[in-house]
């Protein structure tokens, strides 16, 4: 059964201790785990560069492909079996969310797959074995009544049912404090779907992401997954529309929020500058960490096509 346990403080970079097994999954790591995104890949960033400050032995880039076509991407943790963030395009949509879809596991993270796309979970538990050294599973999830498997990249966010689809794969999800999870983060999910859908024009593009804490979940006397202890979120839309109600127009070309991942947790908003202010004081990043390229300046003339 697994227990929410608290283990010395691990940040994104690695520190703390790796078991013999996730050297093995680390090492045979193949398919589109990537060192740099692909051109495809790079669709989903702000002038085609992930976040920057962001690096680690135990992080991995994922490109998230779904049905032959690549959906978003992530930065993975194989030692903490959580994503860091994921980096998506929002695509206009009325909000609905997608119904049975099963969860998948990422084969780019397994030591013999080399399918390039997620993949339904097996339904012989001890299929997992061939991956579970690198990534979370479902048995990591159940048994644990105060968090729920969170999105980073929410379907609701989605429009085509593919795209939705895609973002039910355990390398997309964090542990969520339940309440949290279905009242403030959601609340905050809807507004920006709102904002987004009703003031952006050309194209939103979205990093959302953790901090960690320190505490994990166990099963089977095993560290599996760490609890964030944030959850954090940035958008950059240069194509916005001018005439919106100041208190929207304010908020573009871009703005962030982070979150207490507790059941009492408010989501804050705040600039996007505040809140690597925010992460550089209270995760391990770079002193040059940046969420997007140039801080999404919409009058850089680079931007002009």
């Amino acid at each position: 059964m697994p227990q929410v346990l608290s283990r010395p403080a691990c940040f994104i970079m690695g520190a703390g201790a790796i078991i013999l097994a996730v050297h093995l999954a680390i090492a045979m790591v193949q398919a589109e785990v990537q060192k740099d995104f692909s051109p495809e890949c790079r669709e989903f960033l702000f002038m085609g560069t992930p976040p920057r400050g962001l690096e680690g032995r135990t992080l991995r880039k994922i490109c998230q492909r779904y049905n032959g076509i690549a959906r978003y991407v992530t930065l993975y943790d194989v030692e903490n079996h959580i994503p860091v963030y994921s980096a998506y395009t929002f695509k206009r949509n009325d909000g609905s969310k997608q119904v049975d879809t099963p969860w998948m596991y990422e084969p780019q993270l397994s030591t013999t797959a080399a399918d390039r796309d997620m993949q339904p979970f097996p339904l012989e538990d001890t299929m997992h074995n061939r991956f579970e050294d690198a990534q979370a599973v479902l048995e990591d999830y159940s048994n644990t009544p105060r968090f729920e498997r969170g999105h980073l990249n929410p379907d609701e966010h989605q429009n085509l049912l593919d795209d939705k689809a895609a973002t039910y794969t355990l390398t997309n999800v964090v542990p969520q404090a339940r309440e949290f999870n279905v009242g403030q983060w959601k609340r905050h999910e809807h507004i920006l779907r709102r904002r987004l859908n009703n003031y952006c024009r050309g194209t939103a593009y979205v990093v959302t992401g953790i901090t960690l804490s320190g505490s994990m979940i166990r099963r089977h006397n095993t560290y599996r997954v760490a609890i964030p202890s944030y959850l954090w979120s940035a958008y950059c839309c240069v194509d916005y529309d001018h005439n919106a109600p100041f208190e929207e127009r304010a908020r573009f070309p871009a703005h962030a929020v982070h979150g207490l991942n507790e059941a009492e947790g408010e989501v804050v908003e705040m600039s996007v500058q505040k809140l690597e202010d925010f992460l550089r004081k209270n995760t391990y990043v770079d002193k040059a960490f940046q969420i997007f390229y140039d801080d999404c300046v919409p009058n850089d003339p680079r931007l002009v096509h």
